[in-house]
């Protein structure tokens, strides 16, 4: 690991701490920072802002391609339901302690909670795009990618208070829920 990626993890670990500490909102960039050991430049070259720390999610164009691969004669909600499924299955099960953490700052703030869910309409646009091009009616796309990511936010939020539940169980329980199998 390069010096970048352990400044990185240095500046994310540090702030965790303080959030879960003294608060999202009460913690700032300054305070995260000089904890760090490094300057606040340093931490906006790693972070475009404090909420980028916790809700950074690079899986959007996993999502959108797995989706279009999804037969079009499954129903809107069916193709995004199994795409999003097939997408979890190519993705490395991540460091469960540290997205757990991440995803419990997250609860707790209303800030980030707003935000996150801003970042949601970002990956429901994608899934709304792919299942428009594959000959879905926009309103039934919209109603399909809000329902997948409503269920996600749902089994993400779930997993976090239970210390006992693997995350893939959630989220695959969750997508399970919306394509007809056990929920």
């Amino acid at each position: 690991m390069g010096k970048w990626d352990r400044t990185h993890e240095r500046i994310q670990r540090v702030a965790l701490e303080l959030f879960e500490r003294h608060g999202f909102e009460a913690t700032t960039v300054a305070r995260i920072a000089a904890a760090a050991q490094v300057t606040e430049m340093t931490f906006f070259r790693h972070f475009r802002s404090k909420e980028r720390l916790v809700l950074d999610d690079p899986y959007d164009p996993l999502i959108a391609t797995a989706i279009a691969a999804q037969p079009l004669s499954l129903g809107p909600l069916r193709r995004a339901a199994r795409g999003v499924r097939e997408a979890w299955s190519r993705l490395d099960e991540p460091d469960s302690d540290l997205v757990r953490r991440r995803v419990r700052i997250v609860a707790g703030s209303p800030a980030l909670r707003a935000a996150a869910w801003r970042d949601n309409e970002a990956t429901q646009r994608l899934i709304v795009e792919q299942l428009v091009a594959g000959g879905t009616e926009p309103l039934r796309a919209e109603a399909a990618g809000a329902a997948v990511l409503a269920a996600i936010t749902a089994a993400l939020y779930a997993w976090a208070r239970d210390d006992d539940r693997a995350l893939a169980s959630a989220v695959l329980g969750a997508l399970d829920t919306l394509d007809g199998g056990n929920g």
